[in-house]
């Protein structure tokens, strides 16, 4: 009672602009899955059109969106490493191990070299060199869900690629996080070491066939698993900020190590976080861009988006160059050529960096740029595919 009386009529106001702008999401998120068309452009425009210099500015501090942000990418990214099995991720790598390395040079090599023209140094060529090169895989799985695409060969091959970017990001992003953070030496090699050790360690555990055994009177119950799990990311994404190392990252590691039983349940007991919680993220991140630097890196962000997309079409033609399917290499680059969270998480990283401001809007034109394109291209492969399907 006490805290309800200690809120103020501009705290109600604060409220109810927060719970129009998720109804609005909500609203958008529903006509987006009629039109088999991803929402993330249209959170991300959300939070450009409420945010600094949108037409309609939130009345929200600086503090809130920050802590608001920080705990979106942690919840995504944990959840995202609960996506694979470490035991996945080796049979992945094995089998497509020369798809993986086309994959980060022809798509990484373009950005980095961009982020050198662009006058931001090795940490920008190498922050942007990892925007440009990862896909979005939680966009990917939405095509796959909507499109009825489930065990094509080409969804398997596409799949195979998000999951070689996944695991490369395990050991790039502490290495970036290191980096930007101008830690010293010693302190540095620290950070990368741990991170290398946790996902290592994760790996070998799943090649001997170790896992972490699911106690039913334990972790059965849906809040106890719910409470354990995040309040684990929450508490190592803590510590890890503490000490100067990315809390999303932490959050990542997380979930990476959890094998077995216990991320088999822990996903299907926080999958519907998943999407609610990614759009509060690319929200937040739309928020805290200032429209009025869109202009400036308009015609950088269409000309890595052209990059972009060819190079994720050379990838999808890589991966599909010994199988006859109908449609193939344009389906497997449809689901690739999205970038989205992970791209966004590594602009986050950057914050601190003298070229913030500049990284960030490019990154969210050219995520927008990306998605509308594959969005596009995604709904032509379902319309023309429709009887290839239904054989």
């Amino acid at each position: 009672m006490e805290l309800a009386a200690a809120l103020t009529r501009e705290d109600g106001l604060v409220l109810g602009e927060i719970g129009s702008v998720l109804v609005l999401l909500g609203v958008a998120s529903f006509l987006a899955s009629k039109f088999k068309f991803s929402p993330v452009p249209i959170f991300l425009g959300a939070g450009l059109f409420f945010g600094n210099g949108g037409i309609v500015e939130l009345n929200l501090s600086d503090d809130f969106l920050n802590l608001g942000a920080q705990i979106g990418a942690i919840l995504l990214l944990l959840l995202l490493g609960l996506e694979y099995s470490a035991g996945e991720l080796v049979e992945t790598v094995k089998e497509r191990r020369s798809l993986g390395i086309m994959d980060v040079l022809i798509n990484g090599i373009p950005g980095a070299l961009f982020g050198l023209l662009m006058g931001w140094g090795f940490v920008g060529a190498l922050a942007l060199g990892g925007i440009t090169y990862v896909s979005s895989s939680g966009i990917a799985a939405q095509f796959i869900k909507d499109g009825r695409l489930n065990g094509l060969t080409s969804t398997k091959r596409a799949i195979s690629v998000l999951v070689i970017e996944d695991l490369f990001l395990a050991v790039y992003l502490p290495i970036l996080s290191a980096l930007i953070a101008s830690v010293a030496l010693v302190t540095g090699l620290i950070s990368i070491s741990v991170a290398l050790i946790i996902a290592g360690g994760a790996l070998i555990l799943a090649a001997r066939g170790i896992h972490i055994p699911h106690a039913p009177i334990i972790m059965g119950d849906s809040a106890t698993l719910l409470l354990t799990v995040f309040g684990a990311a929450l508490l190592a994404s803590g510590l890890a900020t503490y000490i100067g190392f990315s809390g999303a990252v932490a959050a990542f590691l997380v979930g990476l190590i959890l094998t077995g039983d216990v991320a088999i349940v822990a996903r299907v007991r926080l999958a519907p976080l998943r999407d609610l919680f990614a759009a509060i993220f690319f929200l937040f991140f739309g928020l805290q861009t200032d429209t009025s630097d869109i202009p400036a890196v308009l015609v950088p962000a269409l000309v890595l988006t052209a990059i972009g997309v060819g190079s994720k079409w050379v990838t999808a033609w890589w991966a599909m160059k010994d199988v006859d399917e109908e449609h193939g290499v344009r389906r497997v680059a449809a689901l690739l050529i999205p970038r989205g969270e992970f791209s966004i998480v590594i602009a986050g990283l950057a914050a601190s960096t003298t070229f913030a401001t500049e990284l960030e809007s490019l990154t969210i034109t050219y995520v927008i740029l990306t998605t509308v394109v594959a969005s596009l291209l995604i709904r032509f492969c379902s319309v023309r595919s429709e009887p290839y399907l239904k054989s």
